[in-house]
């Protein structure tokens, strides 16, 4: 059996409705507790999924305002708003058909918002991005639909396929069985930091090669849920690999503005390929993706992300046309957010210290829940946790006895879903099992997001340290399985308690 069918007959095996299994069950727990059922914990608290409003964090005020008094222009005359929050609400409006934001846009998106995008990344990257190039859409997820849906199905006779990283974004496996596309697996190496390695690359498109025609490759970059952040020399050796194999690159940057540690800054995918000169920066194929859903924005629910092509080939400009104007526009309320996102307030204008204070505010929040993960979980036995460079999830491995493992095999469960399973019930704590993420078989992971408020984030390490503890008790290593926990001691790595204000475009 090949890679791609071990993979393919392994995602098969995990349920669709894991997670949901699991979200139900919290449910009935929360309601449990309303009527009267004694819990050892008053509440469930729910680090499963990357929702920093939802996990407590607050939204910007500038974004609130602006898109109040977008929703009600009589504010437009109200002092009590600063000048800036006005001016933008206004300047907005006149881009919409009718001064109302309950219109139409076009299907690409407002003209000025693509053009607010462009500029930034321009300003990002040292090189012009034209807005004709740009794409905006009802988040990342529908971006990368989209884009599958420019060449997946194809004409040739084998099935289309993108390679694909494990552990991997959830959506995007699904967005692939939507699309009919195969998914070629290639793993992510664990040991130096969930690297990509070239070799692996090179492997997984020649066995793919039997079954489907790869014509594209997906990365994430910074990492979900590894949280590793790709050097700039890594990226340019995959767009050198892409170039041989004439792919597509498909980069998910939505996390680029969660970057954590000393030194440590985020490449895109379009910068590196700039930089790397001709023939690569202009005949390689990208597609590179952002969303107002991360960061210090945190905007999921107004669902707008925009999507970047760069080199594709002018006879897919019809099909291009084709396959954006026929979906849904973003909703115009997300498109505002997205500008904001890309053109914050600047300095000497009256919003702007609170919007910088408020920025730095959740970017620290979230770098001390870093900190404060990588010590708890590096201080477990039986616990490994690569160091964190970026993004919103930390991604440890579990390392289980024997016993543990036969535990959950005799109740038909994955190991690290028994464990997850246990941990909500007798702790409250609701994180996603690495199972439903696709690792190879033998290997177990939990997946635990880091962009809450630091209080909820401190009560759920000290749960999860508390159940953890027990379970090392009801399920030991014995001398002769004890391998694994040795790897548990590794010391974290130090963090930045105090780190200068960045560059306000850089802040989100």
């Amino acid at each position: 059996m090949s890679v791609l069918d071990e993979s393919s007959a392994e995602m098969k095996k995990i349920s669709a409705s894991v997670r949901g299994n699991l979200e139900t069950r919290a449910v009935q727990i929360m309601a449990e507790i309303q009527q009267g059922v004694e819990k050892p914990f008053k509440e469930v608290l729910d680090l499963s999924c990357g929702d920093p409003h939802g996990l407590g964090l607050k939204p910007l005020t500038f974004v609130r305002q602006v898109l109040a008094a977008c929703l009600y222009p009589p504010l437009l005359d109200d002092d009590t708003l600063p000048a800036d929050v006005r001016e933008r609400a206004q300047m907005f409006l006149g881009h919409c058909a009718g001064g109302s934001i309950g219109s139409h846009p076009e299907y690409n998106g407002i003209r000025k918002v693509q053009h607010s995008v462009s500029e930034f990344i321009s300003r990002r990257d040292g090189a012009t991005a034209d807005p004709d190039n740009i794409y905006i859409t009802r988040g990342s997820t529908e971006a990368l639909l989209m884009l599958l849906r420019l060449f997946a199905p194809s004409a040739h006779p084998l099935q289309t396929g993108v390679l694909t990283p494990v552990p991997s974004y959830k959506g995007f496996t699904r967005v692939l069985s939507v699309q009919g596309a195969a998914m070629v697996p290639y793993y992510l190496c664990e040991e130096e930091g969930w690297s990509i390695q070239i070799d692996d690359l090179r492997k997984a498109i020649q066995i793919a090669r039997r079954h489907c025609n790869p014509m594209a490759l997906y990365v994430v970059n910074p990492g979900n849920p590894t949280g590793h952040l790709q050097s700039k020399d890594s990226i340019k050796e995959v767009i050198r690999f892409a170039a041989e194999e004439k792919l597509l690159i498909i980069a998910d940057e939505v996390y680029q503005n969660c970057v954590y540690g000393e030194g440590r800054e985020f490449c895109s995918y379009k910068k590196a390929l700039v930089e790397l000169g001709p023939p690569y920066c202009n005949l390689v194929e990208l597609a590179s993706i952002n969303s107002v859903s991360k960061g210090a924005m945190g905007e999921c629910g107004l669902r707008c992300g925009y999507v970047e092509l760069v080199n594709l080939d002018s006879s897919m400009d019809q099909n291009i046309i084709k396959v954006f104007s026929t979906t849904l526009f973003a909703p115009v309320l997300g498109q505002i957010a997205l500008d904001v996102m890309v053109d914050p307030p600047q300095p000497r204008q009256p919003s702007y210290p609170l919007y910088t204070q408020e920025v730095q505010s959740i970017k620290r929040a979230t770098m001390n829940n870093v900190q404060k993960t990588l010590e708890v979980f590096n201080s477990l036995t039986g616990i490994t946790l690569q160091p964190i460079g970026g993004g919103l999830f930390a991604f440890p491995r579990l390392h289980m006895s024997q016993a543990a493992i036969e535990h959950a095999q005799e109740r038909d469960l994955h190991p690290d879903v028994m464990y997850c399973s246990r941990l909500l019930e007798e702790e409250g704590l609701l994180i996603l099992p690495g199972s439903k993420l696709g690792m190879k078989k033998g290997a177990h992971y939990i997946r635990v997001s880091l962009g809450a408020h630091e209080d909820m984030m401190t009560e759920a390490l000290r749960r999860l340290k508390r159940f953890h503890l027990r379970f090392l008790q009801e399920f030991p290593f014995s001398t002769r399985a004890g391998g694994h926990a040795h790897h548990a001691h590794r010391p974290a790595p130090a963090m930045p308690t105090d780190l200068p204000p960045p560059p306000l475009c850089e802040a989100l």
